[in-house]
């Protein structure tokens, strides 16, 4: 796979991304669990991927039946967005989410120490040319996508085929970031933090990199509207249609998906939204949904049910998750 250099608009100003390192001595006592974790995942990395799949599973199983908080959240997310499904489907489906949920979880340590040609074996691109003829016309790329339990893989792998960075939000521990950021950053994807705000985002797209956005979490509604998303009023970010604005850029939206067994990721891209954006914020939002919403359904056990999705109400009403 060939990989094309951005082309910088002249000297610009370096771009504050991040510089992740490990903690590797002077471990406080409550920190050697994660050490401990640490060293699992990488031991996990060495065996074949089938393997490490096989231990995901049973890690995923394990986090449903003991993580009554989170199965709470997905059984809540799963009801409002599929309403049309039964309970005995819904059931299934979040037993599939917290299989492949566990898998990617242990897969993090194959994207962080396994060899560059194992990784590139196992992931499999479908209608690359969606994303490589913007890039060819020196057009600036947001990479619109959810998070799917194959987010990690998509995001580093795909910044082999052109200079790209991501925005990501901190754990409270450092050796959890180093692990994460080292497998985002395998092929050149580079970070920033959430707090450092839209400022460099918009400096990077504007100096010729990609930029691989994932906007699907609940903010408040200091910077949401609400727009449908599986049918349900979501507080969501407005942001995409005002970079893509700012910056000339093209959207196209792009989705992981985690193969069964051994056989790694699918990485999917769409074709770039057309007519985007119109300025019309609330429009443009609901678009990026429904984007969103039609990659996630055709793997939906891989979305992050997980997450309290529409903790945010209209008018005011009760979280669901009360």
């Amino acid at each position: 796979m060939r990989q094309i250099k951005s082309r910088p608009t002249g000297a610009a100003q370096p771009l504050p991304f991040l510089t992740p390192k490990p903690v590797t001595h002077g471990l406080a006592p409550r920190q050697w669990s994660n050490e401990l974790w640490r060293l699992f995942l990488r031991g996990c990395a060495l065996l074949p991927l089938a393997w490490s799949r096989a231990i995901g599973a049973a890690l995923g199983l394990l986090m449903m039946v003991s993580n009554t908080k989170r199965r709470k959240i997905a059984r809540i997310n799963l009801a409002l967005c599929f309403p049309e499904k039964s309970a005995r489907e819904r059931r299934l489906l979040l037993r599939r989410h917290f299989i492949v949920s566990g898998q990617g979880y242990i897969d993090l340590g194959y994207l962080a120490w396994a060899s560059t040609e194992r990784i590139l074996h196992k992931v499999h691109f479908r209608h690359l040319e969606h994303y490589r003829e913007p890039v060819s016309k020196k057009k600036n790329v947001i990479l619109l996508a959810p998070h799917c339990v194959g987010m990690n893989f998509g995001g580093a792998v795909i910044a082999r085929e052109h200079a790209q960075f991501s925005m990501v939000k901190l754990q409270g521990n450092a050796t959890v970031n180093w692990v994460l950021n080292r497998g985002r950053m395998r092929f050149g994807c580079e970070l920033l933090a959430r707090q450092q705000g839209l400022r460099p985002v918009v400096r990077g797209l504007n100096q010729g990199l990609s930029f691989y956005y994932l906007p699907d979490e609940d903010f408040g509604l200091k910077q949401s509207v609400f727009v449908p998303f599986f049918g349900v009023p979501t507080a969501t970010l407005a942001t995409l249609g005002r970079l893509a604005k700012l910056t000339d850029a093209v959207v196209v939206p792009c989705f992981t998906r985690l193969l069964p067994g051994g056989r790694g990721y699918e990485v999917i891209l769409r074709p770039a939204l057309e007519n985007f954006p119109t300025g019309d914020r609330v429009k443009d939002t609901a678009r990026m949904n429904a984007a969103m919403e039609e990659g996630i359904r055709a793997m939906p056990e891989q979305y992050l049910w997980t997450f309290k999705l529409f903790k945010t109400r209209p008018q005011h009403a009760p979280s669901p998750y009360v």
